[in-house]
């Protein structure tokens, strides 16, 4: 494996680029072949495969119908609230960003900069530092904390042109995933204060809080995100046993297998719509399709869930998306392969490549072809794992997909098939655990490395949830 990224401290090291140090991407099995051949014919079942109404396609009713109306084509996870997804979502824009990568041409990861150090660090928050990036702090803090827009503090700040001064632009995409951006810029500003309340040097405070905020984040990644993604016992023997499949010479990587396959599992866990909010419209609670395509982008106030937008009512009410205990969570869909009709038609906001298809499905498959990904059969026979029978995906057998399947689709079905959709399989759910818990360990700065020993100090009872944080960033 060739060398991938660099560590170092973002507040004392310069970045060499002002996309900070660039990794790269690279393969947990470089030496099996892709699933399929690039050919038109292959390329036209695929796009088959991922259509509107389509296999893939839940058939949710469109607009203007309830968004949150029961489909027994799309069911609930009752272990998830809805608002995991989008803490995944927002974990995988701390991790990568490829803006180059084309669906048309073929790909090698190696050659692909990775424009994230591949860790988790929230540098989509803290961007390059303070130094690097002065337009993401509050000057009048003296720099150690996040600019808040003082006349919207609902919103994140924005220039002129309502454009988000943020650490990554796909944290504006959608509303929910906006809002979390501020949950966490505001968390960062209360640790301050709590650090300036407690006596600390002034000259360490920065560093203290990111230093708090960063392992409170890592803990919720691996006593929250990952037992309510792959299981606790997937996450015990990855911790205790070892990691089987993902290791690197030098540095982390980001592996393909699960930037392009196993980590797009959120994406059939999206509901068609959610409630944002209890009070954003007249005091009654507002049902908003996730997206609308039939609402131009110049509307100032769609009546969706699409970002880089400024309206009173557009803020989150985090008890919808986590479980405050209050009765007013709602859950995530089911991890299948079924995925919510407004996927099939996103926004322009949503896609920030220009290539078509606008279906998120055929996108996700198209990309199996440029980045040579293997078959989810032959992936699970390498990994010792009895692979799924032909009868398991009978649906595709119209396509020829049913015997070497795309791995993003394989893996939606053994989540399915094998664990009732509520987590990921073990083909997928080992991907999942292994590069999280492996970018932990290779990361010399996070708690595991430092202090594996450590406890919250910020929660309760020496644990930390999302809903500790949101509560302590004074947001819910």
């Amino acid at each position: 494996m060739t060398r991938h990224g660099q560590l170092y401290l973002r507040d004392q090291v310069p970045p060499r680029s002002t996309h900070y140090d660039r990794g790269k991407f690279g393969r947990l099995f470089p030496a099996l072949p892709p699933f399929a051949d690039d050919t038109a014919k292959v390329r036209e079942r695929l796009l088959e495969l991922g259509k509107p109404g389509g296999l893939m396609d839940a058939n949710d009713p469109p607009p203007p119908a309830d968004a949150l109306a029961p489909n027994p084509n799309n069911p609930d996870n009752p272990t998830h609230t809805a608002g995991v997804t989008f803490l995944g979502q927002f974990l995988d824009h701390d991790m990568t960003f490829d803006p180059t990568s084309s669906l048309e041409r073929q790909s090698d990861p190696e050659s692909i900069a990775n424009f994230r150090i591949p860790l988790l660090e929230l540098d989509n928050l803290y961007g390059s530092g303070r130094a690097a990036n002065p337009h993401l702090y509050d000057q009048t803090s003296g720099g150690v904390k996040f600019l808040i827009d003082a006349a919207a503090p609902k919103d994140l700040p924005r220039n002129s042109q309502l454009t988000a001064i943020i650490g990554d632009p796909r944290n504006d995409e959608n509303l929910i995933v906006s809002q979390l951006h501020l949950a966490f810029l505001k968390f960062h500003n209360e640790v301050v204060e709590h650090l300036r309340k407690g006596g600390t040097d002034p000259n360490r405070v920065f560093d203290e809080a990111q230093r708090l905020v960063r392992w409170h984040y890592q803990w919720i990644i691996l006593h929250e995100f990952l037992p309510k993604t792959v299981g606790q016992k997937l996450v015990d023997d990855v911790l205790k046993q070892g990691r089987r499949f993902y290791n690197w010479r030098n540095a982390p990587f980001i592996p393909v297998e699960f930037s392009v396959a196993a980590y797009r599992f959120g994406h059939s866990q999206i509901r068609q719509g959610y409630r944002a909010n209890f009070t954003g419209n007249n005091g009654q609670p507002f049902i908003k399709h996730i997206f609308d395509a039939t609402i131009p982008d110049s509307d100032p106030d769609p009546n969706d869930l699409r970002g880089r937008k400024r309206a009173p009512r557009r803020f989150i009410d985090w008890q919808t998306f986590f479980d405050f205990g209050d009765g007013q969570s709602k859950p995530n869909k089911l991890i299948d392969t079924k995925l919510s009709s407004p996927l099939f038609a996103l926004t322009s906001p949503a896609i920030n490549m220009p290539d078509n298809p606008r279906s998120l499905a055929q996108r996700n498959l198209l990309r199996h072809l440029t980045f040579e990904l293997p078959a989810g059969q032959v992936v699970s026979h390498v990994m010792g794992i009895k692979p799924l029978d032909e009868d398991d995906l009978a649906d595709l057998k119209p396509l020829g997909f049913q015997a070497r399947t795309p791995l993003w689709f394989y893996i939606l079905r053994e989540a399915h098939i094998k664990q009732g959709g509520k987590t990921l399989g073990p083909v997928g759910g080992r991907i999942v655990a292994e590069v999280f818990i492996g970018l932990l360990q290779g990361d010399r700065l996070s708690y595991l490395r430092q202090d594996p020993a450590w406890r919250p100090t910020l929660g309760s009872n020496n644990d930390f949830e999302m809903t500790d944080l949101l509560k302590f960033a004074k947001v819910a």
